[in-house]
């Protein structure tokens, strides 16, 4: 399912200061070695002729821009981007195809991290000319954002699937040439009260609480 590169991409960011105590949750993915020495799956077949060529992975953090939104739910995918970076010493500092972009290594593995500037529902406006002019083909591309479904704090990655009603993802794929081949980190936000319309609830800021998770 996934090549060396792939391997060691995630594997080295399991390596990164993240909350010792997030709760993840693997979909899709089988293997062995790396990845099970580093608690994220089993039974993965590595092909090792492209041991010594890892290619380089675009992530991209969903969000909106601007000071107005920093801090919201609906801005997950920026912090996790932020945080990234700030755990390798990449700045995000170049705008390139509508994205804030910066270069570094997860470990050995090269990375584009991004940061769509086009407002969530135009996401794709960015990530497809990204992908496009960096030659990144889908399977090394990893999307990050928001998901009411899942409990605050709980991630849960996929190699695949549909948009889930989520307009940001719903742009990418059409970006991405309505392929959707790549994969997700999801990342719990909770489900809104009933007496708050889903779309002010992503749009408010983290209480004290739910940050900590």
């Amino acid at each position: 399912l996934c090549d060396a590169g792939s391997c060691r991409m995630f594997a080295a960011c399991r390596s990164l200061h993240l909350p010792c105590q997030v709760p993840v949750i693997i979909c899709g993915y089988t293997g062995s070695g790396l990845l099970q020495q580093h608690g994220l799956s089993s039974h993965i077949k590595i092909d090792n002729s492209l041991c010594n060529r890892p290619r380089t992975w675009l992530l991209v953090g969903l969000g909106n821009p601007g000071q107005k939104y920093e801090g919201t739910r609906q801005n997950v995918g920026f912090e996790m981007i932020d945080s990234i970076a700030q755990a390798l010493g990449i700045s995000i500092s170049s705008l390139h195809c509508k994205a804030l972009c910066g270069k570094g290594h997860i470990g050995d593995v090269p990375v584009l991290l991004a940061k769509p500037q086009t407002y969530m529902d135009l996401s794709g406006e960015s990530v497809g000319p990204l992908a496009a002019y960096y030659r990144i083909p889908l399977h090394h591309v990893l999307l990050m954002f928001d998901d009411m479904s899942l409990p605050c704090g709980v991630l849960r990655l996929c190699p695949h699937g549909g948009h889930g009603c989520h307009n940001g993802v719903r742009s990418v794929i059409k970006g991405l040439k309505k392929n959707q081949d790549f994969a997700r980190l999801r990342i719990g936000i909770g489900k809104p009260p009933r007496n708050i319309d889903p779309k002010a609830y992503v749009l408010e800021v983290f209480n004290s609480s739910a940050r900590e998770m």
